[in-house]
């Protein structure tokens, strides 16, 4: 069976999705699973052994370049259909997912209407099947690949089975912050973002224990951001730009990591590294790959069920991620860090 996955994006998305290719590989070793996806997100899709061939494609550049995009799909859909795929599997479950899974020409299958995040994407899928919202997404992803291919879902915790490869030169940018823990802050969701002043108190913690905080950013204002910190406190580390595969070969380094809802919270997870994720107004979507994983939630009423953009309480942070007090992380953090 020659399978074309079709999960797009974001970070967080594919990693939840590794697990489920694990299951399949030891069900069906003998298939054949090609993964089609956003470029940013190629090199990590290809670190899973099981992965045959990654198929970058962006529909977001082709929004600013829109007369492109008949002559990009045609291509795209030439190329699929010369490899001759059995089945294609959308586990993205949405119109624009849907689309690129209708490219091969071959039956797709899918999450059901009540499963999906855009309904309206099940008119293009042959076969679908229910997956409930309250199980975490990696959860989802292993129940949704196991029931549309046939197969009863192994039992066990997940495994990403990542093919880490050696930190090389990369592992320069670490040699003035050892030992160290990992903070992960950046969120494209304003809301997810821990308060600055919890990561200064955070910060002064470590420091007692002598242990460094090394914070990558991903645009201005993440940089800010532990710029700012930095200059208050010596034992904090602006991590360099580095492409995603880079800081994933750096993860193990640390002695554990704290991080909100975001990608590099669930990349840590997917390589055991110990560590502790912060959930204000998301659910709490950690299935742990290791066993040393911890998860704080918001202690506010509001938190989780909530799911906004936007927070409604004036604040200059969520008044959920506000909430998560700097002691209940540390009360996490500390058993991680002493074994």
């Amino acid at each position: 069976m020659k399978i074309l996955l079709v999960k797009t994006s974001s970070l967080g998305d594919v990693l939840h999705t590794l697990p489920a290719v694990t299951d399949l590989s030891r069900v069906h070793p003998d298939w054949e699973l090609h993964w089609l996806l956003e470029p940013a997100y190629a090199s990590m899709a290809a670190l899973h052994p099981f992965v045959r061939r990654v198929w970058p494609f962006s529909l977001r550049d082709l929004k600013g370049h829109w007369w492109h995009a008949p002559q990009a799909l045609r291509h795209l859909r030439r190329e699929l259909r010369r490899e001759g795929f059995d089945r294609v599997l959308d586990s993205q479950g949405l119109v624009k997912s849907a689309l690129l899974a209708r490219l091969p020409g071959v039956p797709v299958l899918g999450l059901d209407r009540a499963s999906a995040r855009e309904p309206m994407a099940c008119r293009s899928y042959s076969r679908t099947a229910a997956v409930s919202w309250e199980l975490p997404a990696t959860e989802r992803n292993r129940r949704l690949f196991a029931a549309l291919l046939d197969y009863a879902k192994p039992q066990g915790r997940p495994e990403a089975q990542l093919q880490v490869p050696p930190a090389g030169a990369a592992r320069l940018v670490l040699e003035d912050c050892q030992p160290f823990v990992w903070g992960f802050h950046g969120s494209a969701r304003a809301n997810k973002l821990w308060p600055p002043e919890h990561w200064a108190r955070l910060a002064e913690q470590l420091a007692l224990r002598d242990l460094h905080l090394v914070m990558p950013a991903g645009n201005a204002a993440e940089r800010e951001r532990v710029e700012a910190l930095a200059q208050r406190y010596g034992n904090v580390r602006l991590l360099p730009p580095l492409p995603v595969t880079d800081i994933l070969t750096l993860l193990p380094y640390a002695r554990a990591f704290v991080g909100v809802d975001t990608g590099f919270s669930y990349l840590a997870s997917a390589v055991d590294l110990r560590g502790v994720t912060l959930y204000g107004p998301t659910a709490d979507e950690q299935s742990p790959y290791a066993p040393w994983q911890q998860t704080v939630c918001s202690p506010r009423a509001c938190a989780t069920a909530c799911g906004r953009h936007g927070c409604v309480v004036s604040t200059p942070f969520s008044a959920c991620m506000t909430a998560i007090a700097p002691e209940q992380v540390l009360a996490a953090l500390t058993p991680l860090l002493e074994d």
